[in-house]
């Protein structure tokens, strides 16, 4: 008779002690040139996250080129006074780089990752693209041409469409904030490479501009390393722009943008709130998230567990653009998507949840979970040197202090359930919501109109 082998079990492992933790705090410094450096040494971490800030906001492009302040980011990669665009792409690669650009309300951000090991080469390959970029007309020809042919999906994306719209109704049409942050077609296409070299030689230089670094500095001379390259970018003095203040109208109506045979309705509900200056901000980032930041909030719960209208649906704040004496402003917003024939009971549902919390309150195990969701994942969070980068130039380019993140964990971790739904409640106010729905006009209008949420106005889809 066979004898059965036996398993040994080991012993579980047990958790260690845990170790307190806070957001990381950089060090200041300036260059000669005027530029602005935050370091942090993150140790461990062998690729380092390079940001750079430029005073070079949208709402400085001149009048008739809304999105030249894009091509002129994405042309930065495209070639310098020593390589070319095909030379420069060679160069990153061979640095096992990436460079990245984009443009939006407060400026344009540059975002370098590159291997410690060789943060020179990275560092010189992105001072050239800022000292000297090449701006090749035939260069700024493919990028026009690439953004124009953009256009059309972003318009045919339900979601991309309804964050247009809801743009177009908040703001004035003479605020830059109302039209499209790339620009349009009819803006792109009078795009060129004087119009970009422009806008490049009035708002891009050094002694308006920050950086930030992030990674694993063990025996990098990171003050020499920087002297040699961002620090060769010369430039003429200049102050900050002046921020102009951000008006909103958000008299509660509805938009529906008619997509005609539409199966799906995009839900986009929002307003304008005020920024992280506001001491409200961590009662409301809580509230926001117990309303829907996640799978299990309140919104999702009820429509789509209890109802199955939506895959989900979630509310956020997002800071739009932000002042030195905290007079700026962001945009608080529901979205999601229901099917057509439910889109009139959704809503109905959704305004029921907003007056229920308003009327009951959140529960304590919500702003529990939302406490744990928030600041227990933030170490995870914060695990790459390009998530602090991200976050620290997110804190230079709102002109808050430098721990601000890590003072934000504490207030929610100390905020109470009462706070946090006074917050929510007037964030979302029921008679002060802008809803823009993206689908199909001749299902939805009635229905929506039944629910007195605001006069109903239906555009066509571009």
């Amino acid at each position: 008779m066979t004898e059965l082998a036996t398993m040994e079990f080991h012993p579980q492992p047990q958790a260690g002690e845990a170790k307190p933790w806070a957001f990381p705090a950089p060090e200041r410094g300036t260059l000669d040139n005027g530029l602005t450096v935050l370091r942090c040494h993150r140790p461990g971490q062998q690729v380092v996250a390079v940001e750079v800030l430029l005073d070079a906001p949208l709402d400085a492009e001149p009048a008739g080129l809304d999105g030249v302040a894009t091509i002129m980011a994405r042309a930065f990669s495209e070639g310098t006074d020593r390589h070319s665009a095909e030379e420069f792409a060679a160069e990153l690669e061979r640095a096992g780089a990436t460079l990245d650009a984009h443009a939006d309300h407060p400026g344009v951000r540059l975002s370098l990752e590159v291997p410690a090991s060789r943060l020179a080469k990275g560092l010189g390959l992105l001072a050239d693209a800022l000292r000297a970029p090449a701006f090749a007309e035939s260069e700024v020809e493919r990028l026009v041409r690439n953004r124009l042919d953009e256009i059309p999906h972003e318009l045919a994306n339900p979601s991309r469409r309804a964050a247009k719209e809801l743009s177009k109704e908040l703001f004035p049409a003479a605020s830059r904030m109302s039209r499209p942050r790339q620009g349009t077609e009819e803006t792109v296409e009078k795009i060129d490479a004087p119009a970009v070299r422009g806008f490049y030689d009035r708002h891009v230089r050094p002694a308006t501009a920050t950086v930030v670094v992030v990674g694993d500095l063990t025996g990098v001379d990171l003050d020499a390393l920087l002297g040699e390259t961002l620090g060769a970018w010369t430039g003429t003095p200049g102050e900050p722009r002046p921020v102009p203040p951000v008006t909103a109208d958000d008299t509660g109506r509805v938009v529906i943008v008619d997509r005609p045979g539409a199966v799906q309705t995009q839900l986009l509900i929002g307003r304008v709130g005020s920024d992280r200056h506001d001491r409200v901000w961590p009662a409301q980032v809580l509230g926001t998230y117990c309303l829907g930041g996640t799978l299990t909030s309140r919104l999702d719960r009820v429509l789509r567990e209890e109802k199955g209208y939506t895959y989900g649906v979630r509310s956020f704040g997002q800071v739009l653009r932000s002042a030195p004496e905290g007079t700026g402003a962001s945009m608080l917003a529901i979205s999601g998507s229901v099917d057509t024939p439910n889109t009139g009971p959704a809503l109905d549902d959704l305004w029921k949840v907003l007056r229920t919390v308003a009327a009951e309150g959140l529960t304590d195990a919500e702003r529990d979970v939302a406490v744990q969701n928030l600041v227990g994942v933030a170490p995870l969070k914060y695990e790459t040197a390009a998530a602090v980068a991200g976050t620290l130039a997110d804190q230079v380019e709102q002109y808050l202090p430098d721990d601000f993140q890590a003072t934000l964990y504490r207030q929610l971790a100390a905020t109470g359930t009462v706070e946090a739904t006074a917050a929510v409640v007037n964030a979302f106010p029921v008679d002060r919501l802008v809803t823009v729905l993206v689908g199909d006009a001749s299902q939805i209008k009635a229905p929506v109109e039944a629910l007195g949420i605001g006069e109903v106005t239906v555009v066509a889809a571009e």
